[in-house]
């Protein structure tokens, strides 16, 4: 059995977070390692590894993950101001975890081109 990864330990209850938003689908919570004022992470409760290995089944599950995103985006206020939401995929891709999240951050000028 492969080892659980940080959000599945969350998912479970074995690590508090406080939740930002949540419904049957979706977590969001803030990342430990922020990157700007507002860095929400949303997660989908059922786990995909990462954009990459999603197939046709998790199409449902990736539509619920980009919709949290943007509740979050209005519960932190960030909405209106605009925010920039992150999908890192494998290890060039700058993926740590291998479960796939998207990072919400805003509520500053965010540069492009990023990393």
């Amino acid at each position: 059995m492969s080892q659980k990864t940080i959000f599945e330990k969350i998912l479970q209850g074995e690590i508090p977070c406080k939740p930002i938003y949540e419904d049957e689908y979706t977590l969001a919570f803030n990342d430990i390692s922020p990157q700007a004022p507002v860095h929400v992470l949303v997660i989908p409760k059922t786990k995909i590894v990462n954009v990459a290995q999603a197939n046709e089944n998790d199409i449902d599950q990736m539509g619920r993950v980009l919709f949290a995103a943007k509740k979050v985006a209005e519960l932190t206020g960030i909405s209106q101001s605009g925010y920039r939401l992150v999908f890192n995929n494998g290890e060039h891709g700058g993926q740590t975890v291998y479960y796939m999240h998207c990072h919400v951050l805003g509520g500053r000028s965010l540069s492009w081109p990023p990393g």
